[in-house]
């Protein structure tokens, strides 16, 4: 079973793909579905499990793949 420590190397460039789009949280959550609350959590890489309906809604909305969105830090670099 994987260390708990690895859940600090998957990083959510969420904050990154809004800007490149000129888009806000409120406005991703709107054509989501889901709250503000959760995309910052999300977001802020506090997030512990992603459901596949979300992440398949975020990735529609933001044109993006999961691999645009989450990426898996070096050993080094992690908090």
């Amino acid at each position: 079973m994987p260390a708990d420590d690895d859940e600090a190397r998957v990083h959510c460039r969420l904050d990154e793909l809004l800007a490149e789009r000129g888009m806000t949280l409120a406005r991703l959550a709107e054509l989501v579905g889901v709250t503000v609350v959760n995309l910052s959590v999300l977001k802020n890489d506090r997030a512990r499990a992603i459901r596949f309906s979300t992440l398949t809604a975020i990735c529609d909305a933001l044109g993006c793949t999961p691999g645009d969105l989450l990426v898996v830090l070096p050993e080094e670099a992690a908090p």
